[in-house]
């Protein structure tokens, strides 16, 4: 990474402090209140063995001051417990507001494309990637303001009593973040590194786990575990790299600061036995300067060792920023935005495209030209070869891919209307269900009012009730994390009983009986075809030779509609529809 992308970066992470600016503004306040409570200590501490040694007051007369001392010590250690307290709040706040901006950029750009990347590396964003911010929000921020203010402080109270010793720790404060600089380079270069290993082990990994029937049919296993076991040795000594960095950050900021302190303390040793006698202002070095400033002198360079020990905080959330911030900068133009026009339909939806061309969310046409009518509760199959670009299609009508031309709905252009509108019109039906809600039940109903005669209709027509006795709870059952207690089947009539009860306008169906049993996929296109007569719908499918039924037929090769017709029409005629049909029925045989 060059040196102006980690500055780039770093601008960016302090951008990110509006989510947590109150939390941060009192953890520094609560900083400078115990660099205070530092200084009247050891100013205590100071007095205290002055008037004992040489002044020689008796005890009694100092409990006063030994109260005092107490009181500080009580009050640094509250201090320091609200400031991990208040630490913790802001990098909390500032990881759940990224989170919240990764998850609706997420939302906004839709699945066709998401799925350009493995879910493991979105989880690597999610998860890994911003929690490594944490302890740069919680600590190196606010340590940054302290590691000025404090040293500040000290030497204002130090050059009043001596000069030379506040010259020796204003000379010697720089050497520190000059090295933090030059070894917290190297440690986020090596943590950028670390995390791009991160997001294509954890990529990798979860590939491998979807695939493992696959891979044990073929005989792979041995050597996908092979390959597991060399990815993470190389991201275990990728992470011993940045450790190591880490430490010798720590070293070298040790090594200057007990440099300078001993120096300090040779100083004044040397003025106790009369050999310097310059830096007093000329009174003499006294017991109660000479402790009070060799006391002060590691608390002056604290703050500086603890912003170099948090340094690998900073060069963590930088090597983590790379991503997310390449992600949020990279999406803007892609993400159709929401429309200002509201949408609503009190009847099914008509749709009409004029030289339509969907595009990929990096700009490439996948489809079209196109110009087609769909009239208000047409129903239209839309078969063709795999890549002709029936489901581009699909994922423009579903608002996830940006388009070119005209694509209106019930007179209005698509990409003027408000997608959570657009949603609440539609229904859709995919290849892979999915059930997110926690029981069966749930995941029918969703966000919709809940109407008992229709809901049992469905159970009934979507065939569900058949395999509802063999389950333990019965609608009332959790399918489970990704709908693992139910067959692929029966989760697809689950599937589209939740489409079929939400009342909408517009059915979208991408191959709603793919993979199915020939009992669920009767069940399915049953009640499927009773739900397309009161509906728009459109539906996408391989198995021509179930659609005798339906009112049209469109073909498409090559990302256009070369054919347009009913079944008898397309059937006796040449052409890519009458080529595949036949080649169904071969199948079939």
């Amino acid at each position: 990474m060059d040196k102006s992308r980690q500055q780039h970066l770093t601008r960016w992470l302090r951008q990110q402090r509006r989510f947590a600016g109150r939390w941060l503004r009192l953890n520094t306040l609560l900083g400078m209140v115990s660099a205070l409570l530092i200084i009247a200590q050891s100013g205590l501490l100071a007095s205290l063995l002055q008037a004992l040694i040489v002044d020689q007051q008796p005890r009694e007369a100092l409990t006063v001051s030994i109260l005092l001392l107490l009181l500080c010590f009580v009050l640094r250690a509250l201090i320091n417990y609200a400031r991990e307290l208040t630490g913790y709040r802001a990098g909390q706040a500032i990881r759940q507001a990224l989170r919240q901006q990764v998850l609706d950029r997420l939302s906004a750009l839709g699945p066709a494309w998401i799925q350009g990347k493995p879910a493991g590396s979105w989880a690597t964003l999610l998860l890994e990637q911003i929690e490594e911010m944490q302890e740069y929000y919680a600590r190196y921020l606010p340590q940054m303001t302290l590691a000025v203010l404090i040293p500040c402080c000290i030497l204002l109270t130090v050059f009043p009593l001596n000069w030379t010793a506040g010259l020796i720790l204003f000379a010697t404060a720089p050497l520190i973040p000059l090295f933090m600089a030059l070894v917290g380079m190297g440690a986020a270069e090596a943590n950028r590194r670390n995390f791009l290993v991160l997001a294509r082990l954890s990529g990798n990994f979860l590939d491998r786990l979807r695939g493992r029937e696959t891979l044990r049919l073929f005989h792979r296993g041995e050597a996908e575990q092979q390959a597991v076991a060399d990815a993470t040795t190389d991201f275990r000594q990728r992470t011993m790299d940045v450790l190591r960095l880490a430490f010798l950050s720590s070293a070298v900021l040790e090594f200057f600061a007990s440099l300078a302190i001993a120096v300090v303390a040779v100083y004044f040793g040397f003025s106790y036995l009369g050999k310097l006698h310059f830096g007093d202002y000329g009174h003499g070095v006294t017991l109660f300067a000479g402790f009070l400033v060799l006391i002060l002198a590691p608390e002056f360079f604290q703050p500086l060792r603890d912003l170099g020990a948090f340094y690998h905080a900073k060069a963590q959330a930088v090597g983590g920023a790379d991503a997310l911030e390449a992600f949020m900068q990279a999406t803007p133009d892609v993400i159709r935005q929401d429309g200002p026009q509201p949408f609503t339909a009190e009847r099914a939806i008509s749709l009409v495209a004029d030289d339509l061309r969907v595009c990929a969310p990096d700009g490439q046409v996948l489809c079209g030209p196109l110009t087609f009518t769909i009239a208000a509760g047409e129903q239209i199959a839309l078969v063709g070869q795999s890549g002709a670009g029936k489901t581009a299609l699909m994922n423009a009508l579903l608002g996830f891919l940006p388009y070119q031309g005209s694509l209106k709905a019930n007179g209005v252009e698509l990409r003027d209307i408000r997608r959570s509108d657009w949603h609440q019109q539609l229904s859709w039906v995919g290849q892979n269900p999915q059930l997110p809600a926690s029981t069966l039940r749930d995941n029918i109903v969703m966000n919709a009012a809940w109407d008992g005669e229709r809901f049992a209709t469905l159970l009934e027509s979507c065939g569900i009730n058949e395999f509802l006795p063999r389950l333990p709870r019965g609608i009332e059952t959790q399918p489970g994390d990704g709908g693992h207690q139910l067959s692929v089947g029966q989760a697809q009539r689950v599937a589209v009983a939740r489409a079929l009860y939400k009342s909408s306008h517009l059915l979208l169906l991408d191959e709603p009986a793919a993979s199915l049993d020939a009992l669920s996929e009767r069940h399915v296109m049953v009640a499927l075809n009773q739900a397309a007569a009161r509906q728009t719908t459109l539906m996408i499918t391989h198995q021509i030779d179930t659609l005798s039924r339906w009112q049209t037929l469109w073909v498409m090769e090559a990302g256009k509609l070369v054919q347009q017709g009913n079944w008898q029409q397309l059937s006796q005629q040449p052409g890519p529809f009458s080529e595949m049909l036949k080649h169904r029925q071969q199948e079939i045989r």
